[in-house]
């Protein structure tokens, strides 16, 4: 989603002399591979993308999974940055690292300040131990490391499973196996009543290829779309979309995660940049790509 993303901002951009290697080419959990590649390659240049993601079930019930492979990835890739001298790295974090019950809209300071939402814990200290050793390197040694803090993503090339997806993922394809199977419900988890922000895969890459460029502080950004709306809200939106005519049924069995996570995007704005995919049209986008797959 995200790494394929950066690429093609970063062709559109007219950048050609990328490094890319497949997971299958270089799995990132093995240490001595990643310093082999790094010794070999000498990347001037690092975004910092991959990463063992799911949505609230697959954080819940692999928690184990999330935060030690999380864990691998990062302390991998950042320390083979820092022992062969790549120029700049950036770090892609995620808003569960913010406390479940922070102020709204969610303030860069607010790291640290509570509890996390229980169901993704583990996912989120893993990328709070990534930002934390890329400031740190930053603060002691001058490295040019850099974190990002994205909201929800989605767009080509997410994943469309049924237990590990994200929400909206999700939905698409929930609406559209039950429009062709002429189900007359789908059901939902939770209330529908949690507040979530979406943003663009594309317009996430864009942001980070013009942080990789203009920001250098130590202290991490968020990134965001500006439009946040319910989950109940969402899901009307994506079964429009699809075209799907029946039933949402509310689960309330399920859990909602946390309530509200809007970000405080503030700071990027002062920098000179905002997002250009409206939600509607990436939903469009989104629902274009899952059945490209089909």
């Amino acid at each position: 989603l995200v790494g394929s993303a950066i690429r093609r901002q970063l062709e559109q951009k007219g950048f050609s002399n990328l490094l890319l290697r497949t997971h299958q080419e270089l799995d990132l959990r093995n240490q001595a591979a990643v310093n082999s590649f790094f010794e070999r390659e000498r990347p001037d240049f690092v975004f910092l993308a991959a990463a063992k993601v799911g949505g609230i079930h697959a954080n819940d019930v692999s928690r184990g999974d999330f935060i030690l492979q999380n864990l691998q990835i990062q302390t991998n890739v950042i320390s083979a940055a820092f022992e062969f001298k790549t120029e700049k790295l950036l770090f892609l974090g995620s808003s569960c690292v913010y406390p479940k019950m922070a102020p709204q809209p969610i303030p860069e300071s607010a790291l640290l300040s509570g509890s996390l939402e229980t169901t993704n814990e583990a996912y989120a200290v893993a990328k709070i131990a990534g930002l934390m050793l890329c400031k740190s390197l930053q603060i002691q040694y001058k490295r040019r490391f850099i974190s990002l803090m994205p909201t929800n993503l989605y767009g080509p090339g997410d994943n469309y499973d049924p237990m590990s997806s994200h929400v909206l993922p999700g939905l698409i394809r929930k609406f559209h196996e039950a429009k062709v199977t002429n189900s007359d419900h789908v059901k939902a988890w939770g209330t529908g009543a949690p507040l979530r922000e979406f943003l663009y895969s594309d317009d996430l890459a864009d942001a980070a290829i013009f942080c990789m460029e203009n920001y250098e502080d130590p202290e991490l950004i968020n990134i965001g779309s500006g439009q946040e709306l319910s989950i109940k809200e969402l899901s009307e939106l994506v079964k429009s979309t699809v075209g799907y005519k029946g039933e949402i049924q509310w689960d309330r069995s399920k859990p909602d995660g946390t309530p509200r996570k809007r970000i405080d995007m503030a700071k990027l704005i002062s920098l000179g940049w905002k997002p250009k995919v409206s939600l509607n049209d990436g939903i469009k986008l989104a629902y274009e790509d899952f059945l490209s797959k089909k």
